[in-house]
C-alpha cells in the first residue's frame, strides 16, 4: 500500500492573511509551486491555489494587487493523515472537489499533497 507520506511535499509555504493575490502569485512563480497556505496569528486558515487565482481574480478582471488572499482562499483546509493510502487521498479530493490536501501527523499540518504529486511514478521496489 502506497502511503501519502511517500508522495507529499514537506516544504510548507505559507503567507499571512493580509497578503494580496498578486503577492501570492509572484511567490508561487518564484518557488514553482501551485499552492500556498494562508496563516493568521500562527494558525493555518486556508489555502490559495493557482486555480483560485485564475478563477477568482484573473477571469473576473479583478486587480490582483488589491485582492486579499482571504477573499480567494479555500477554507477550511481539507486534511488527511500522512499514513493513509494514496487512494483515500484521491477519493477525498474527488469528494471535496479539491486538488490539494493538507497532510497531517497528529493533527498538525506537515505537508501538502496535490493531484500533480500523485502522478509522479514510484518504483515498485519502493512499495
Amino acid at each position: 500500500m502506497l502511503r501519502i507520506e511517500r508522495l507529499m511535499r514537506r516544504n510548507l509555504i505559507s503567507v499571512q492573511s493580509d497578503e494580496t493575490a498578486f503577492g501570492v502569485s509572484l511567490l508561487m512563480r518564484v518557488l514553482n509551486v501551485g499552492s500556498v497556505f494562508v496563516q493568521e496569528q500562527g494558525d493555518i486558515i486556508g489555502i490559495v491555489t493557482e486555480t483560485d487565482i485564475v478563477k477568482k481574480v484573473v477571469s473576473m478582471s479583478r486587480i490582483p494587487e488589491h485582492i486579499p488572499v482571504t477573499q480567494i482562499m479555500s477554507a477550511p483546509v481539507i486534511g488527511i493523515d500522512q499514513d493513509r493510502p494514496v487512494f483515500e487521498a484521491a477519493e477525498m479530493m474527488q469528494q471535496h472537489g479539491t486538488r490539494h490536501l493538507a497532510v497531517t501527523r497528529e493533527n498538525e499540518i506537515v505537508g501538502v499533497l496535490s493531484v500533480r504529486d500523485m502522478l509522479h511514478p514510484v518504483a515498485v521496489d519502493d512499495l
